[in-house]
């Protein structure tokens, strides 16, 4: 390339980027928060005898006493669903005799779906089943499983996360805006049209809640363990570019 068509292709350049409009680009996140409404509990039990079938029979025994007492509280037959069945050897080993069968190990997985009250403090599980303590309603379910049951965590969500994703939204676009306007004032330019939004995707909101557990108050068989239900989080992030006018 010449010297001559050098400058040419700078000047044709120089002229796109003139003609070019000025734009601001900024990115905005969002958090929108609500106190859980939903609480998804993993219950186990787990037996152990001589014979197969005596470890699997008592098996169905507690697991129908754990599933009776969270029914007699009103939970729906749809919360409650079975997601675990196993049956396992339970093994010893001596110098002189080599892996010997001790026993054999039967165990029943339920996940189960509660609500939680407005009102905690206020539920009453004989009044309104619908309403009950969770809390309560495990401290029952455990005790009728007795020593076998299990407790395999919690999980705090909300039902309807479509309202507090929009909020997210909302915050991430006002964030975004609030820093394009900024940027053109400094810029002693006005924020023009919006010429284009998009959502990272890599940032689909997942729930966080703050669970913690806290020592039970009381020793008596059957006292529910307090659960502080903290906040459930959904968050949003999204990019934005204006022109600038």
């Amino acid at each position: 390339m010449t010297a001559e068509q050098q400058r040419a292709d700078i000047s044709g350049q120089q002229r796109a980027d003139i003609s070019r409009p000025a734009t601001v680009t900024t990115f905005g996140h969002g958090v929108a928060t609500a106190t859980p409404d939903r609480m998804q509990v993993s219950i186990s039990i787990e037996t152990r005898a001589e014979a197969v079938a005596a470890a699997y029979g008592r098996a169905g025994e507690r697991t129908a006493a754990v599933t009776g007492a969270l029914r007699a509280d009103g939970v729906a037959a749809s919360d409650i669903a079975t997601t675990g069945l196993s049956v396992r050897t339970e093994t010893t080993w001596t110098e002189n005799e080599g892996t010997l069968i001790t026993g054999y190990v039967a165990t029943t997985s339920l996940t189960v779906n509660l609500r939680i009250p407005a009102d905690p403090a206020a539920a009453d599980s004989a009044a309104d089943p619908a309403a009950a303590d969770p809390a309560a309603v495990i401290a029952r379910a455990v005790e009728a499983g007795g020593d076998d049951v299990r407790l395999g965590g919690l999980n705090l969500t909300v039902a309807d996360r479509a309202d507090l994703l929009i909020r997210a939204r909302e915050a991430a676009w006002d964030d975004a805006l609030d820093r394009a306007r900024r940027y053109a004032a400094r810029a002693e330019r006005a924020l023009g049209p919006v010429l284009e939004i998009t959502e990272n995707a890599a940032a689909t909101p997942e729930p966080r809640g703050d669970i913690r557990f806290v020592a039970a108050r009381s020793a008596a068989p059957g006292a529910p363990v307090p659960v502080e239900y903290g906040e459930h989080e959904v968050t949003a992030d999204l990019r934005a570019t204006w022109q600038l006018s």
